[in-house]
């Protein structure tokens, strides 16, 4: 049934002349170096939202500044001991076409977690926090690269007609 519905909808939407941006996910981007542990984890989910490395011979680049995660208390108990903790991420981003830059911005992305008096229990809960944010903003910053290289793929095919 699931096939089916799949079908119908690809036909239905390759009848109004809809284009998928990057159908295999293979775009020409370099991400360049993030600082940090999760600046490493960051650039590799964001080379798996583009369909690979590239080198620094592509014709965008992407800039990417990740902050210091900000962790919150959430929840609180009668005795002031601390329940859940929230940790945020910002990352600011500049997209780079043969070094003029054509879209900058800024994504943010957040995650609560258990805090408990364990140990190794809460760094474990607070590290897959903190990944589980990583690829939120991998998934916000790549969807908005992608979408403005396409939009400036098109731009640029349709100035040399």
């Amino acid at each position: 049934m699931k096939k089916i519905l799949l079908f119908f909808t690809l036909l239905i939407t390759g009848a109004c002349g809809f284009t998928p941006m990057f159908v295999d996910n293979n775009t020409d981007i370099y991400v360049a170096p993030i600082s940090g542990i999760n600046g490493i984890d960051l650039r590799n989910a964001l080379w798996g939202r583009f369909g690979g490395r590239r080198d620094a011979g592509a014709a965008y680049t992407l800039t990417v500044r990740l902050k210091e995660p900000i962790t919150q208390y959430k929840a609180l108990e009668r005795t002031g001991d601390a329940t859940w903790q929230e940790v945020s991420l910002t990352a600011d981003y500049t997209l780079s076409y043969n070094g003029a830059d054509i879209a900058t911005g800024t994504e943010n992305a957040a995650e609560s977690y258990t805090f408990v008096r364990y140990l190794v229990a809460s760094n474990a809960s607070y590290n897959n926090a903190v990944q589980n944010t990583i690829r939120v903003l991998a998934d916000k910053i790549g969807t908005r690269v992608i979408a403005e290289t396409y939009r400036h793929s098109k731009q640029v095919a349709g100035s040399r007609q």
